[in-house]
């Protein structure tokens, strides 16, 4: 159980594995680590940012929470309740409180509904049948993610990548949640309009004192929008800090690999940085390398890298790291 009354999501020891199946009468053959044993928390009215390659994990880790996929391992708590632990119908009841805004906004719309049956939908699914209270809420919603409420009776197709981001936005927050896996909203999006997504998810935020795990590929507007950042790579997590901390002072090989690649807009200073080049490959998560996952790419590997899994410690108050070096 969770004691600290601020603490709105508690992870321990989360891992997702994947199994491989081959031959005609499916015989497992492997699995796909995912994630393999990641622990951290969240706060209430905190955003917690989640960086880290391609098919490092991040998704799989929000989708877990949710109780999307069904973890292999490991504890899930949403204020005292184990989410793992609890059966289907219980769980149902429990999303209301926790939602999710998928990356792709063509994707995760349904072209044959109506604005107002999307976002009426999960209204519906927990009990609403009046029809005017549902247009009302729906109205409301598309106001408050800036929309015009008149456009509830048009198709998916006739907005724009952005337009349909904000109505994917108004979706989740139908039923009133506390907790938002935001899980890549503006990687599909042009530049220009990805501020402005970013922008209303912080004014939700403070408006209705909300809690967001930020899944992205964008260290810039990952460090504007986080209160804490979280590092994966393969699977684990290898460094966690407030943000300030984290980008200024990276303690892990790998995070500051991912900080030197950040572009800046002053040629004297990017003369004057040291860009880390990662040679290689990310490994295969199917096998991944013994001891530390990160070894095979680092600099500073030796011999016990490859033999220990390193500790996942506070290094100092608030920053966590996995490193034998540090």
């Amino acid at each position: 159980m969770t004691t600290n009354n601020n603490v709105l999501i508690k992870v321990e020891n989360l891992v997702m594995h994947f199994p491989i199946y081959r031959g005609v009468i499916r015989r497992q053959v492997g699995v796909v680590h995912a994630v393999d044993g990641i622990s951290f928390t969240i706060q209430r009215g905190e955003t917690l940012g989640l960086v880290g390659e391609s098919g490092c994990g991040k998704s799989t880790t929000g989708r877990a929470i949710l109780q999307l996929y069904k973890p292999t391992a490991g504890n899930v708590y949403y204020k005292d309740t184990n989410l793992v632990k609890l059966r289907p119908e219980p769980m149902r009841l429990m999303r209301r409180e926790m939602q999710m805004i998928f990356q792709d906004p063509y994707a995760s719309l349904n072209p044959r509904m109506t604005v107002r049956d999307l976002i009426g939908e999960p209204l519906m699914a927990f009990g609403e049948n009046n029809s005017k209270q549902i247009d009302e809420r729906v109205a409301s919603l598309l106001d408050m993610v800036q929309l015009n409420p008149d456009f509830s009776s048009r198709y998916p197709h006739e907005f724009s990548g952005g337009q349909r981001q904000r109505i994917g936005v108004a979706r989740a927050l139908a039923l009133n949640p506390s907790f938002i896996v935001c899980d890549e909203p503006i990687s599909a999006l042009d530049v220009s309009i990805q501020a402005q997504v970013v922008n209303l998810l912080e004014e939700l935020q403070q408006e209705l004192n909300l809690t967001y795990l930020f899944i992205a590929h964008d260290l810039s507007m990952v460090r504007h929008i986080s209160n804490r950042v979280a590092v994966m790579y393969l699977g684990t997590f290898v460094e966690l800090a407030d943000r300030t901390t984290l980008y200024r002072k990276p303690l892990h090989p790998y995070t500051q690999a991912l900080l030197s690649a950040i572009p800046v807009a002053d040629p004297t200073y990017n003369e004057q940085r040291r860009r880390i080049i990662l040679e290689g490959d990310v490994p295969s998560p199917v096998n991944p390398p013994s001891g530390c996952r990160f070894r095979t790419r680092c600099p500073l590997a030796d011999t016990i890298c490859a033999e220990q899994s390193p500790e996942w410690r506070e290094v100092e108050p608030g920053h966590f790291a996995a490193c034998h070096k540090i």
